[in-house]
């Protein structure tokens, strides 16, 4: 049974990324649903790198909040896995959950992981029941979640998630442990431990745009597959055997006509096609092992994964 008691303070970290429309919003919900909570909390909002009124707006309206809160302010935008890496290390308490700012993941999901959690569990993930996202959306996760399972890490879950709660020993491993380019959702379900899960309905946006945008989707789906599974630079061994095999059938054939029948003709369009197939195997080869040897670089390079601004506490001795 993992140590939690009701006054354990729970770190509750939020990725902002110009979402001054959602603000007010936000801190109105966050008091009614922890306003009268048994369980001490900690705000974490992560900036990052906002170019509009975001910042502001949350340094003034935060200091409505009913429990101790404080911003993260990265030095640019390096995307919501890093911020909530920058979350996670800033944070005080052993227990550590996000919370998506624009509210379509409900602002009560936060205690119902934590009782999840206390019931023993080092790990507990909010699987999306139903969402309101368009069809393109949900293809793209339907497809995204069934090539995880199939091809990189079998127990994950074919609705998706988008929130999970951790203890204080996965949040070691995950600040020992910080990885660029990769996904700290798929990080956090390889590890291992004791996990469980839980269903909620994902809301719809009420203000703003939404930032997950197609180019943020590739690169997930990249991220995933090259920091996570062996199947891309698999596909390209098989690839290259597979042409091998073919190229070997042709020449037989090609031989075994010319010998027996000497009715083949020599032909341009036929060498256009094998050339055009044959360096579009290579350069998509090429381009996969690349991104591993990028990988490989840049990891050999310690760059950080997020640089952060300055640390601003809003209300660091509110509570209830």
């Amino acid at each position: 049974m993992n140590d939690i008691s009701e006054n354990t303070l729970l770190s509750i970290i939020i990725p902002i990324y110009n979402e001054e429309d959602n603000i007010a919003n936000l801190i109105v919900e966050l008091n009614k649903c922890f306003g009268k909570s048994t369980i001490e909390v900690e705000f974490v909002f992560v900036d990052d790198g906002s170019q509009d009124l975001t910042l502001s707006k949350l340094f003034e309206l935060g200091k409505q909040l009913c429990f101790q809160s404080k911003i993260i302010k990265l030095s640019k935008n390096y995307g919501s896995h890093p911020a909530l890496r920058a979350g996670i290390l800033h944070s005080k308490a052993k227990c550590i959950t996000f919370l998506s700012a624009d509210l379509q993941d409900p602002p009560t999901l936060p205690e119902t992981l934590y009782n999840e959690l206390c019931k023993g569990y080092d790990i507990v993930w909010a699987q999306r029941e139903s969402t309101q996202a368009g069809w393109f959306e949900k293809g793209f996760s339907f497809m995204y979640a069934k090539l995880m399972r199939k091809y990189a890490i079998p127990s994950y879950p074919l609705k998706g998630f988008d929130i999970v709660i951790f203890n204080e020993k996965v949040k070691k491993s995950l600040i020992d442990n910080i990885e660029a380019n990769s996904s700290l959702f798929l990080q956090i379900l390889n590890l291992g431990f004791k996990q469980s899960y839980i269903s909620y309905h994902k809301n719809k946006r009420i203000f703003g745009k939404s930032k997950w945008t197609l180019s943020k989707k590739i690169k997930l789906f990249v991220d995933s597959f090259i920091a996570f599974s062996y199947a891309p630079i698999r596909l390209v061994t098989l690839t290259g055997f597979l042409l091998f095999f073919i190229g070997l059938l042709w020449t037989i054939f090609i031989v075994i006509r010319k010998v027996v029948y000497n009715d083949l003709e020599a032909g341009w369009p036929a060498l256009v096609s094998i050339l055009m197939l044959g360096f579009g195997t290579t350069n998509i080869s090429l381009g996969i092992i690349a991104e591993y040897l990028w990988r490989t670089l840049d990891s050999s390079r310690k760059r950080p994964v997020f640089i952060i601004d300055e640390i601003i506490e809003i209300n660091k001795n509110a509570t209830t």
